[in-house]
């Protein structure tokens, strides 16, 4: 399936963690239209990762797709990351996104891991999770909450070699 097929030739999709956050995140959250309709909704734990690239393009090296937060308990707060050949672990420190010295998201990168944990074998997927905040502490804004919660933007890198991986 090709996602792009209603954008012109030789289209490239580069957004920044800003506009990623700014424009889609926060325009999907809110459930306003966006204006070119290249990020897909995925469910992302019933797909493996070598499976997203096929719903993505051949032409892109990286896949954007919006997701919601599977909870790993129905009454927690603990995220399920995990799909069934493998699992999504969070690696590193989130990054803060800012648009115009104001914190508008958090990165985190997960990198995936065939097998359960603890003794899955790292493979060469990374993701990238993006979360709307509002302040330094990380409190969602009021509007919305409920939606916010559980409405994620991925990116999805794969490399020759392991890297980092970002994650919410």
């Amino acid at each position: 399936m090709n996602t792009f097929s209603h954008v012109p030739p030789g289209f490239r999709f580069h957004p920044t963690d800003e506009e990623l956050v700014g424009y889609y995140l926060r325009k999907k959250v809110a459930s306003k239209r966006i204006d070119l309709d290249v990020i897909k909704d995925v469910d992302l734990y019933k797909i493996e990762p070598w499976e997203l690239c096929k719903i993505g393009t051949d032409e892109q090296s990286d896949w954007y797709f919006f997701s919601h937060k599977d909870k790993k308990y129905p009454t927690g707060t603990r995220t399920n990351r995990a799909t069934k050949a493998g699992f999504w672990k969070a690696t590193g420190r989130d990054k803060a996104i800012y648009s115009k010295h104001c914190l508008i998201g958090m990165r985190k990168t997960l990198v995936f891991y065939k097998g359960r944990a603890p003794n899955g074998q790292k493979s060469d997927w990374i993701m990238h999770e993006y979360r709307l905040e509002t302040n330094e502490n990380g409190t969602p804004p009021v509007i919305s909450i409920q939606i916010q919660t559980h409405i994620f933007l991925f990116t999805f890198f794969r490399f020759a070699f392991c890297l980092l991986v970002t994650d919410l």
